[in-house]
């Protein structure tokens, strides 16, 4: 199962962490920056089969494509967000961590305009 080998990358990651957080603190940071990208190169292959999933719906559905795809920015957006604020908290820079929590924010109101005017004219257009 694919959730262990996470779990196991997860837990030698903060181990190595500590350990090396004792001696050698300003390599610490590389250690859980590391283990962040080996974890993200791990649930690639699953990540991948998400968007095909998607992209069959999409086509099943006869939703435009653009919608679909402004969709999976504002989702990437909001991960993306959620890991560089998680890296920030670890690091001990929880200010700049809200930074970019709002940056996120602000980014996915403006991806999301387009869908907000369709559904908005679609509103009308049912009044």
């Amino acid at each position: 199962m694919e959730i262990f080998k996470i779990i196991g990358i997860g837990i030698i990651t903060v181990f190595a962490y500590i350990i090396i957080k004792q001696f050698k603190p300003e390599f610490a940071i590389m250690v859980g920056l590391t283990g962040s990208i080996i974890l993200l190169f791990s649930i690639s292959d699953t990540v991948i089969s998400i968007i095909n999933n998607f992209t069959s719906l999409v086509n099943k559905t006869g939703v435009s494509p653009d919608l679909f795809s402004l969709i999976l920015k504002i989702i990437g957006i909001g991960y993306l967000t959620e890991f560089a604020a998680n890296l920030c908290v670890d690091s001990g820079c929880n200010s700049i961590a809200d930074k970019i929590l709002l940056a996120g924010k602000v980014l996915i109101m403006i991806v999301a305009l387009p869908i907000i005017s369709s559904l908005i004219d679609v509103i009308v257009g049912l009044l």
